[in-house]
């Protein structure tokens, strides 16, 4: 299924991407974000906070912004 990713770490990027049926934010993160904790971030589905178990649907769209921003 399709989702829109934004992720607003470093320079940041937005795209399409493809997740299997069923997956949750905690593995969309691990898996486009191996180096970080989910903790240092603000998970968002939909412009909602949501938690790490929440199960993604067609066309949601997800963002990812750190809380803590090195060097500031």
């Amino acid at each position: 299924m399709k989702l829109f990713f934004i992720n607003n770490d470093g320079g940041g990027f937005a795209d399409t991407i493809e997740v299997s049926e069923g997956s949750t934010i905690s593995q969309l993160f691990g898996d486009r974000m191996p180096q970080g904790k989910p903790a240092d971030y603000l998970i968002r589905v939909n412009r909602q906070p949501v938690a790490l178990g929440h199960v993604l649907q067609e066309g949601d769209r997800v963002s990812v912004t750190p809380t803590k921003i090195e060097g500031a």
